[in-house]
């Protein structure tokens, strides 16, 4: 009798040790499914807008061009609201800039809007990460394709931004306030490429604001530093080491198109912009070799 009392102990710590490895495997079950879903909604998401910019890049009529756009604001507005926007990232999605600073601060997703008889658009979606609170701080922007330089002596707000295509941004403390330094593209004009370096910062109220009076050219100061050249031609402008930002030394095709843009193009040297107390100061002929 007393053998069976054992074996009965026996085979019910068994089975309440099955019950312990179910329940467990149930709960991590339970866990994983949201994620699934998640990931499944993601991926559908994803080629959805996938499937929207190739139907932009293949249809040349404006007002279905808009309304296909239109969609896709839909889409983007409710990705940039929710909760997961600095947690996901939509892959294999092409025509989409998706940018997240290092500091996981600031977030932009932007695009252009190609049209034939009237001006294209830039859309621009700067979210910014809260610490105080779960909500971001969501900064819609958009601006027409214009023909004309940015200007490089005011700053601009969310309401007169000038439009571009921003592909890189590095938080930077200058002069002991926080901001963020932009790379961007601008496509407004035809005959000329531009491309942009810029400074983002925001006031004690979080409205936003775009340029520094911190660019030193030849002893001329300026808010940001715009290059121009010409649409065939091809530019690099990168982040470097060190609070430095590299690009091409920009010629003319020829001395006699000197101070026409639409004819220069990349020499093979280049310069930089160097952080130093404060200022960034141009520096010509740089060595832009990986240091390591």
């Amino acid at each position: 009798m007393q053998t069976d009392f054992k074996s009965a102990g026996r085979n019910s710590k068994r089975i309440i040790s099955m019950y312990k490895r179910l329940s467990l495997f149930v709960l991590l079950l339970c866990l994983s499914i949201p994620a699934l879903f998640g990931q499944a909604d993601s991926l559908s998401v994803s080629f959805k807008l996938e499937k929207l910019y190739d139907r932009l890049s293949k249809n040349f009529d404006d007002s279905v061009r808009i309304r296909i756009n239109d969609s896709i604001i839909t889409i983007v507005e409710s990705y940039v609201e929710s909760d997961t926007v600095f947690l996901h990232r939509f892959g294999n999605v092409r025509f989409l800039g998706q940018i997240t600073s290092p500091d996981s601060i600031i977030k932009i997703v932007t695009w252009n809007l190609i049209l034939t008889d009237q001006p294209g658009r830039y859309y621009s979606y700067i979210i910014k990460r809260q610490k105080q609170t779960t909500h971001n701080i969501v900064y819609k922007l958009t601006a027409p394709y214009n023909p004309d330089p940015v200007k490089t002596d005011t700053t601009y707000s969310a309401d007169n931004w000038y439009g571009a295509l921003y592909y890189a941004i590095m938080p930077e403390i200058i002069n002991g306030r926080s901001c963020w330094m932009l790379l961007g593209i601008d496509y407004g004009n035809l005959d000329i490429t531009r491309k942009i370096i810029d400074i983002l910062t925001f006031d004690k109220d979080d409205r936003i604001s775009f340029g520094m009076n911190s660019f030193m050219s030849s002893d001329v100061r300026s808010y940001r530093e715009v290059f121009e050249y010409s649409a065939t031609a091809t530019m690099t402008l990168r982040f470097g080491g060190d609070d430095s930002i590299l690009f091409d030394h920009l010629v003319p095709f020829a001395p006699e198109m000197i101070n026409d843009r639409r004819y220069y193009g990349p020499h093979y040297s280049n310069d930089a912009y160097v952080l130093e107390n404060g200022f960034w100061r141009f520096k010509l002929n740089v060595d832009a070799r990986n240091k390591d």
